[in-house]
């Protein structure tokens, strides 16, 4: 099984996002995602940019995947779309179904927003020209199985499947962005408010509790999503890639310990445990088992 680095989620300092994926080049990920998948308003890095840290990590023997965003609003939204489409270079990944459209004829990635719960729906895609398809968050392990057992009969051969195992989820989009009106601001005066929160704003319950996190226009779990324990599960089941979306510290020794646990050198539940202090949040699993997404069901 191999391992994907997830497209950042977050606004960083440009300097940070360099030296981030700088770190990481040398770590044992297979796949890297990049490109601004969140909101058009965040211009620390362009597209060049983004093209030459793909140089970088394409020359440190890593696949890489520039994204797409994922809510498309205006023409200056479709136009960067439509230029990341034709990079020329890069494997894509489409994140809406627009993009989709762009790409059609040429090999993608279907992202995990395309929300794609069947298998008819996946043989679309893949006959489009998806090479790989990240499952829908919200999917259970049952719901993946069944899928998948459906797919060696409906779909082309060859499309790979890859699972969102670790990161705060993404769950929602929006127009409006949250972490500006947090502070009083118009979405067109944000003062460019995110890059204040590197892993997001935590927003609590009138009890205390962490419910969600405000990441701009995207809303995120404010638990940290982590399928380690269920990595031999998914190997058995047939899936392809594990992701794991990057957080702003300890992200190295994170695909260290998951690497570890996919080569058999330490336990899932192992693994499991010493990521914890890593972790900016505890840990969740409750799609996975068909539960709530906040539960944690794996011991």
């Amino acid at each position: 099984m191999k391992i994907s680095l997830g497209p950042l989620q977050y606004y960083w300092p440009r300097a940070t996002v360099f030296a981030f994926y700088e770190a990481l080049a040398t770590s044992p990920v297979d796949i890297v995602h990049l490109g601004e998948a969140v909101c058009s308003r965040r211009h620390e890095l362009r597209l060049p940019d983004w093209l030459a840290l793909a140089e970088l990590l394409q020359g440190a023997g890593k696949q890489v995947v520039l994204s797409t965003q994922v809510l498309i609003e205006s023409h200056s939204d479709l136009g960067a779309m439509r230029r990341v489409a034709a990079n020329g270079r890069f494997l894509v990944e489409a994140n809406d179904m627009g993009a989709v459209n762009c790409m059609s004829g040429q090999p993608f990635v279907a992202g995990p927003h395309l929300n794609l719960y069947s298998a008819q729906s996946l043989g679309i895609v893949a006959r489009l020209g998806a090479t790989r398809w990240v499952m829908p968050l919200e999917m259970s392990k049952a719901g993946l199985a069944a899928l998948l057992a459906a797919l060696r009969a409906d779909c082309p051969e060859g499309l790979e499947t890859e699972v969102f195992a670790y990161g705060r989820l993404p769950l929602a989009f929006s127009a409006r962005c949250f972490t500006a009106r947090q502070r009083n601001l118009p979405k067109d005066d944000c003062r460019f408010s995110c890059i204040e929160h590197p892993d997001g704003l935590v927003m609590q319950t009138r009890e205390k509790q962490s419910f969600l996190v405000l990441n701009g226009i995207q809303t995120q779990s404010a638990l940290v999503y982590n399928l380690v324990g269920e990595l031999d599960a998914m190997r058995a089941m047939g899936v392809d890639v594990v992701r794991l979306s990057p957080q702003s510290n300890n992200m190295p020794a994170i695909v260290a310990l998951v690497r570890a646990s996919l080569d058999g050198a330490i336990a899932p539940g192992d693994a499991a445990a010493r990521m914890a202090p890593l972790m900016p949040a505890e840990a969740c699993d409750g799609f996975w088992h068909g539960r709530p997404g906040l539960e944690r069901v794996a011991a």
